[in-house]
């Protein structure tokens, strides 16, 4: 029996979804493609993917190889949660090889899909009671592209 969950984000590919599949399945650990849909003919390249499905660490993404007419943008982001610096490392580096970086954890992947590479204390060090430690924070993090959790914990400490 296949159990749907009631949102699954929609991806739509400039005719490279593919690719796409084969990038997300090298750079995620916990990663299973659940189904590919190819076509059978008509005006699209017979046998080429029309619609994939892969499960990123349980969240199922479907993708569609819809053509030009649409262009990810950063209205729309993926948070991946990192536990330490090397996750934070193993992933900026992973999902901005062919893309292109931005300020405070934010990067384009190659397909133009944006992503935030965040360490999980980050939002525990804004939500501190102490105002003075959480603006320290968010102050050193502004100066960020990469997040470096050692730079927060001083700033977080005062230092």
């Amino acid at each position: 029996m296949i159990v749907m969950k009631k949102i699954t984000p929609f991806l739509w590919f400039n005719n490279n979804a593919e690719e796409a599949i084969d990038f997300y399945t090298a750079v995620f650990k916990d990663v299973k493609v659940k189904d590919i849909v190819r076509v059978g003919g008509g005006p699209a390249v017979k046998g080429q993917v029309l619609t994939a499905s892969i499960e990123l660490f349980g969240q199922e993404f479907v993708m569609l190889n819809g053509g030009p007419q649409f262009q990810f943008n950063e209205a729309v982001s993926f948070v991946v949660n990192c536990s330490n610096q090397e996750e934070v490392d193993y992933y900026w580096e992973r999902l901005s090889d062919g893309g292109s970086l931005s300020r405070c954890g934010w990067l384009k992947d190659r397909f133009g899909l944006s992503w935030q590479v965040v360490p999980t204390i980050l939002p525990k060090m804004l939500q501190d009671n102490d105002p003075a430690r959480s603006q320290r924070v968010m102050q050193a993090m502004m100066q960020m592209d990469k997040i470096h959790i050692p730079t927060l914990e001083k700033a977080f400490a005062g230092e």
